[in-house]
């Protein structure tokens, strides 16, 4: 038995950011709790937190660097690790240059300060062009669309939900999903106390979600035609003279070339396609218009679906159009503790929206925010020729499971010549590694949610120091990372990290000093150095982006300011206040103002339009489900979570059940153009008619996996049926909702 002691730490499971209480006995967790002073959760925690004693103790988890050794792996030793990694990377890279090493980062690393601020020391060391993430299979068409219309793609606008008195919700599930690019703890909390205080929650799903459980009004609405719905509010916002920009007027380009696209979506010519009555389009219009504080809120199924960036592009084209963007009760800009800086010069002005700098081998398709579409890695593998992948990097990311057509691309994997993965699980990616480097305790690192607090609907500052000393045999991933990053840069296997380090910190603070906005104006480079004195890895480049954010101490020039020492300070965070107005300053486009109207989404509009001639011919189409006990991938080795409300099954609405000979707790066949794949039947309402539902993240099963608890109950890869052609062209975003399939028994 060890001390026993109380610890507090930020959940690093999903995008609410809640405070825990953790009870340690030495280096054992024993107890998680709520931490119910923190600034931000007050208490609040979702039965993930306390998945963190499983995950602490899984069996299955790796400690030690694995290197393929025939069909199997062996432990070894960090050296030989790194030592095998250089010799499989750089003879490549010799051979055939950089774009034949692809890189692969996965969800996981937005929750980790290490891979935030690492992975791209990385990428510029190696300096290939193949970059995928799980991006491209989630918010991406919401990042290109908000860098088209405010300058960047973080400048997403967070629905203010505490203050709100209308809130319309689309494609989101946040009882389960507990906020996604919204970041607010206790969400469930929050919409309640919102038709507690006399406000209105209305939900478009095409399942009868729990949130849609909770809501004042739920409208199911045909999957993959949000944007037609939004078209037809917006129609009507102009047809009934309800546009009030107000002072946004002043700010905003292209609102009557927006009221001229919408012409064509009229609620009576956009209601045979989305399932939504014209009478009800029009009073949903007029109400968000009525309502003296709304919002509009869209996510995953808004981004999943062939007309991803339209529909993304077009809630906040509402919210600008109502006067509900940047104001009170609207949706709002986080302004975060440790924001990237501006150092466009001119503040409210920058470079806009830079897509197509590099396109595609396979496909021709342009990236987007440096990387190409998840979809098209397969190809990118197996199409011979220049340039053609031929090794692969992945960093806590499952790809062959979380990616569209998923058995394609775990094909793929058999043929790599040389993978490496870091990781904390043999999955069904990192199997076909040929050395996984582990990642550390979730108790042993530091925790700052740099992403989060951009997309939070409140400003806090929270961080987590670690818990525990590394263990022996234990390597920082930030060491890993950047060790990475030397054997790609052709330094071998056993660099000096700690300059790679330095490197990299004052190129930080560099960028941080050079800010218009930094208060540390005045400050040497010189002074400012001295005064990180005692730190290294993510903790000084951390430190660094507090004090010369918008809240720094700008090293002593504003002593009241934000540092690292002070969050140190205060376990339980900073509370920053509420969101403020920020336009024009927060926007970034060539213009410096909001550009309502841009001209590759207006283009795209051509094929919105075309489709308002499709009807439903009785086929069904797929959507995914999220679920309160799980997060992607991830979390189905942990027993705290499996079974329970963890079900992977295919809902399907009790009329097509009838129709397609299929019965409840029997298997059915669901078959898509990518696949087939054998699952349990749930009938059930609560999915409208021609549609079925999977929830997404399951299937860890297959040779070489290794997950004992996650391999006694499967289910099925819903990813299987996603065809790795279906995307949207504007973002390169997969489709995954509305995938067209049959259901057949078994």
């Amino acid at each position: 038995m060890g001390e026993v002691r109380t610890v507090y730490r930020t959940c690093p499971l999903c995008e609410a950011t809640c405070g825990l209480e953790l009870t340690l006995e030495g280096r054992d967790l024993m107890r998680v709790r709520g931490d119910r002073e923190d600034v931000f959760s007050h208490g609040y925690i979702c039965p993930k937190a306390v998945a963190l004693i499983d995950l602490e103790r899984d069996p299955d988890v790796l400690r030690t660097p694995m290197v393929r050794e025939g069909d199997g792996f062996r432990e070894a030793s960090w050296d030989e690790a790194f030592e095998r990694v250089d010799t499989g990377l750089r003879r490549l890279i010799e051979s055939h240059g950089p774009d034949a090493v692809a890189v692969y980062l996965g969800n996981p690393n937005v929750h980790n300060l290490a891979g935030l601020l690492y992975n791209r020391v990385l990428l510029l060391a190696l300096g290939t062009s193949n970059l995928y993430t799980a991006t491209s299979v989630d918010q991406m068409p919401k990042q290109v669309s908000s860098a088209y219309m405010f300058g960047t793609g973080l400048s997403v606008p967070i629905p203010d939900v505490d203050r709100t008195d209308h809130m319309v919700i689309l494609g989101a599930n946040p009882l389960a999903s507990n906020g996604s690019l919204f970041t607010a703890p206790d969400l469930p909390g929050r919409l309640r106390a919102l038709r507690k205080r006399g406000g209105k929650l209305v939900v478009v799903d095409p399942r009868r979600t729990q949130t849609a459980e909770i809501a004042d009004e739920h409208h199911f609405i045909v999957p993959g035609t949000d944007a037609h719905l939004l078209f037809g509010i917006v129609h009507t916002l102009f047809a009934e003279g309800l546009v009030t920009p107000g002072r946004l007027a002043e700010h905003t380009e292209g609102v009557d070339a927006v009221g001229a696209l919408a012409e064509a979506f009229s609620p009576e010519a956009v209601a045979p396609v989305c399932g939504i009555a014209a009478g009800e389009i029009v009073r949903m219009a007029r109400e968000i218009a009525a309502a003296s504080r709304a919002v509009v809120y869209g996510r995953i199924g808004t981004c999943t679906q062939e007309f991803g960036t339209l529909a993304s592009w077009l809630v906040d084209v509402i919210n600008v159009l109502t006067g509900n963007l940047d104001r009170e009760g609207g949706a709002m800009f986080p302004t975060p503790a440790a924001g990237s800086p501006n150092t466009s010069g001119t503040p409210g002005r920058g470079r806009g929206a830079q897509f197509g700098r590099r396109r595609s081998r396979t496909h021709d398709f342009p990236e987007h925010f440096g990387e190409f579409p998840v979809a098209h890695l397969a190809d990118e593998m197996l199409t011979p020729g220049d340039g053609q992948v031929r090794a692969l990097i992945t960093i806590a990311g499952n790809p062959a499971a979380s990616t569209p057509d998923a058995g394609r691309l775990a094909r793929a994997l058999e043929g790599i010549e040389f993978m490496v993965a870091v990781d904390i699980y043999l999955n069904q990616t990192t199997r076909h590694a040929d050395v996984v480097l582990p990642g550390q305790s979730t108790l042993t690192r530091g925790h700052y949610d740099v992403a989060f607090a951009a997309l939070a609907c409140r400003n806090v500052a929270n961080y987590s120091p670690p818990s525990l000393d590394l263990a022996d045999g234990e390597m920082s991933e930030w060491e890993v990372l950047l060790r990475l990053a030397a054997i790609c840069a052709g330094q071998g296997a056993h660099a000096n990290i700690e300059a790679l380090d330095e490197l990299a910190a004052r190129q930080v603070l560099d960028r941080g000093l050079k800010s218009p906005a930094t208060p540390a104006k005045g400050v040497d480079e010189a002074t400012a150095w001295s005064m990180l004195a005692g730190r290294r890895g993510p903790e000084r480049l951390l430190d660094i982006m507090l004090r010369t954010g918008p809240f720094g101490d700008g090293f002593g020039a504003r002593p009241d300011g934000v540092s690292l020492e002070l969050l140190e300070r205060n376990p339980h965070g900073v509370d920053l206040g509420p969101m403020v107005p920020r336009i024009p300053e927060v926007l970034r486009t060539t213009s410096g103002k909001i550009e309502l109207a841009p001209e590759p989404i207006v283009a795209d509009v051509d094929r919105l339009r075309a489709s308002l001639a499709r009807r439903r011919n009785g086929e069904l189409v797929l959507v995914g489900r999220r679920q309160l006990r799980s997060n992607n991938s991830w979390m189905h080795n942990l027993p705290t979570l499996a079974g329970g409300s963890n079900r992977c099954t295919v809902q399907i609405h009790p009329d097509d059940a009838s129709r397609t000979g299929v019965e409840a707790g029997k298997h059915a066949r669901v078959s898509s153009s990518a696949g087939s794949v054998d699952v349990e039947v749930e009938v059930t309402d609560a999915v409208m008619p021609g549609v079925v539902s999977i929830p997404h993240g399951w299937g860890l099963d297959g040779d070489g996996v290794r997950a004992r608890v996650g391999a006694a109950d499967p289910g099925v890869n819903s990813n299987v049926l996603a065809p790795s052609d279906l995307i949207d062209p504007l973002s390169g975003n997969a489709v995954l909702n509305g995938i067209p399939v049959t259901v057949a028994p078994v």
